[in-house]
């Protein structure tokens, strides 16, 4: 800042020939990626990133983390004669309880094995909201008949009604659908209650465009949409990918759009409700978790806020690695548009120069407040199938005794023994680099710190010939 402008009596910096500065410090602690331990210092642990899964991994953490959807899936019946990848519901049940259990982060292979995704083309093709139903509707399917059976419905379903209506003749024509999830306009609303409102616009058929109606011929007319229920679990996808036919191409919308931390849906007299929505139900909602994206519209990289409890501690989920985060940065940071740099020379050029915020928010999962405690529920070991604990258990002791052999791999060496009668058996039969061929004489893994007289009592053992006897 120039001298001139803080001398300057109009500018009011200087009072009484003093001059106070603020400053306002933000102490980050540095994580150090490689010792950085997710269940320790969070209690969660994260998916691995398999490179082609894209948003796979915050779907999965969201959906895990509504603790009634954990728990009906460990109540889907499955058998230890299943195999995960051949089995969407045990694999599924197999990575929640890994999720659940394990002290480092877990793979998704055998899912995206069993969903039959197992490209980076998959993914590219499809969007979350695809991945989304092709889960729901495989699980609804296997749900069926099953003490499950309706908990897809119960959470995430709800019902909005379409309806044209006639404006000079008394005629209404209306049709109920059903909804897993909401998709709401990004471009040109600068909140949700914005989209909310775009959703229930509306549209007049009139001119060229009036309404056939059954024996009153064309007819101008009202048309439009309104909410008859809404589901406990409110899944809202943001378009933030359109097409633009100007480009010929897909675009990003990094606009700035504003989310609530508690979403009223029952605002301004219920004006989403239609008239047979059940006015005894409160429809307001707390905000449970923000995916996020971060890029262009060919790449990129997503990520996840949640809150598992629904406290106030929130939790960026981001494939291997859980770190805990302040509220800020899961919701204002995640609504786009752009942000302003700091000035380094302010009095050199006074524009402020401003960058569009790539990363922001694609999706949000509420969760309606009277539904909190039944959604919000204890999950545990008497809810996980026996034989999934004892197939999970099996696997984590393999892998750790794999892990002990790696570690300890330097340690050993293998010593190949061969006899008069496996020189025998084979000279003559075909021609060896050797004189015997190594792979088939008998091999013995020894510590290599073995006294050579202990390994003769070895091989002793092995063949049947005293030590006295054995010449090497």
């Amino acid at each position: 800042m120039p001298l001139s402008e803080l001398y300057d009596p109009s500018r009011g910096y200087l009072v009484n020939d003093t001059c106070i500065v603020e400053a306002e410090v933000a102490v980050r602690r540095v994580v150090d990626y490689w010792t950085y331990d997710s269940k320790k210092e969070t209690g969660y642990v994260g998916l691995k990133n398999q490179g082609a899964t894209r948003y796979m991994n915050s779907l999965l953490q969201t959906l895990y983390h509504i603790p009634y959807f954990r728990k009906a899936v460990y109540h889907m019946p499955t058998t230890e004669n299943d195999m995960p990848s051949g089995s969407i519901p045990l694999a599924l049940q197999s990575l929640f309880y890994k999720l659940q259990y394990s002290d480092n982060s877990v793979a998704t292979k055998e899912l995206t094995k069993s969903f039959g995704w197992d490209t980076y083309d998959s993914f590219m093709q499809h969007d979350v909201q695809e991945l989304n139903r092709v889960l729901c509707e495989k699980l609804e399917d296997k749900m069926k008949g099953t003490v499950v059976e309706g908990t897809i419905q119960q959470l995430f379903e709800g019902h909005h009604m379409n309806y044209i209506e006639c404006i000079n003749v008394d005629y209404k024509s209306t049709r109920k659908e059903s909804f897993y999830d909401l998709q709401l306009d990004v471009k040109g609303c600068k909140d949700v209650y914005a989209s909310f409102d775009k959703y229930v616009e509306v549209e007049r058929l009139e001119g060229d465009n009036k309404y056939h109606a059954e024996q009153h011929g064309l007819q101008d007319a009202r048309k439009g949409v309104l909410f008859i229920d809404f589901p406990p679990v409110l899944q809202l996808q943001l378009k933030r990918f359109e097409y633009d036919f100007m480009r010929d191409t897909m675009v990003k919308i990094n606009d700035r759009y504003e989310f609530p931390l508690e979403l009223d849906l029952d605002r301004e007299n219920g004006k989403y409700l239609s008239p047979e929505a059940d006015r005894r139900v409160c429809n307001l909602y707390t905000l449970h978790s923000v995916l996020v994206h971060s890029g262009g519209v060919h790449g990129g990289h997503y990520y996840a806020f949640m809150r598992p409890t629904l406290s106030d501690q929130w939790f960026k989920f981001d494939d291997e690695q859980v770190t805990k985060e302040d509220m800020k940065r899961a919701l204002e940071e995640q609504y786009g548009g752009e942000e302003e740099l700091p000035q380094t020379n302010p009095g050199f050029n006074n524009t402020p120069f401003k960058f569009t915020k790539y990363s922001n928010a694609y999706m949000l999962v509420y969760i309606r407040e009277s539904d909190k405690e039944k959604i919000i529920c204890n999950v545990d070991e008497k809810d996980i199938a026996e034989h999934l604990r004892i197939r999970s258990k099996k696997e984590q002791e393999e892998k750790e005794h794999k892990k002990k052999e790696k570690a300890e791999a330097h340690l050993y060496t293998i010593i190949k023994v061969a006899r008069n009668e496996d020189l025998v058996e084979q000279i003559g039969r075909d021609i060896y680099f050797d004189l015997v061929d190594h792979d088939k004489v008998r091999s013995f893994r020894i510590q290599k710190q073995m006294p050579f007289n202990i390994f003769k009592e070895e091989v002793a053992k092995e063949f049947g010939i005293p030590v006295q006897f054995q010449r090497f």
